[in-house]
C-alpha cells in the first residue's frame, strides 16, 4: 500500500499532526534523520517527537523539514 507524505510547514499543520498523533518523518539537509513517533510539543524553534516511553527527539524547525506520513 503506497504512502503519501504531507509537508508540515505552519503552526497549524504541526498542531493538527500533534492532535491526531500522526507518524512523522524528519529530513535534515536532504537526509532522513527520524521516522515514526508523534509530535508532543513544538514552538517557533523546536519540534519534539516522542517515539517511545522515554524516547524524545528534538529537532530544529529552521534546519529540518517535517512530513506527516499517511497511508492510503
Amino acid at each position: 500500500m503506497p504512502a503519501v507524505n504531507r509537508r508540515l510547514d505552519t503552526d497549524s499543520d504541526l498542531q493538527d499532526a500533534m492532535d491526531r498523533q500522526i507518524g512523522i518523518r524528519v529530513f535534515e539537509h536532504g537526509h532522513i534523520v527520524h521516522s515514526g513517533g508523534a509530535i508532543v510539543r513544538f514552538d517557533d524553534r523546536t519540534v519534539v517527537i516522542q517515539a517511545g516511553v522515554s524516547d524524545l527527539s528534538y529537532f530544529s524547525r529552521a534546519d529540518c523539514e517535517f512530513f506527516e506520513l499517511k497511508r492510503r
